[in-house]
């Protein structure tokens, strides 16, 4: 996972993100509602609003630039709204990062 491919790029967006999620879900709701401080969720919420942006538009270029199947981009989106769902997308976009084991494991996605 490196920052010098696409693919690269989005796995490492998508983990952040994933985590910002979690945290907001996890630690900011919690606060709001538990010990009455909105601005938890106000801050994290703003980091994970920007962070899902960047999500999908390294998203979107890596479906055009190599083609995956709308099934594949669908999944990969409705991930991203399911909490932990975008590391296990991390799995999935770690064969198409590796040519060698996208061809070899191409027919299972």
């Amino acid at each position: 996972m490196t920052l010098k491919n696409s693919v690269g790029r989005l796995r490492i967006i998508g983990l952040i993100e994933g985590l910002s999620y979690i945290i907001l879900l996890g630690i900011a709701m919690p606060l709001k509602y538990m010990a009455d401080m909105p601005m938890a969720v106000t801050i994290v919420g703003g980091i994970h609003g920007v962070l899902f942006v960047l999500f999908i538009l390294a998203l979107a270029h890596v479906y055009f630039t190599y083609r995956l199947s709308f099934w594949f981009g669908l999944g990969a989106v409705i991930s991203s709204l399911i909490p932990f769902g975008t590391f296990v997308l991390d799995k999935r976009l770690k064969y198409i990062e590796d040519p060698v084991v996208f061809i070899k494991n191409y027919k299972q996605m």
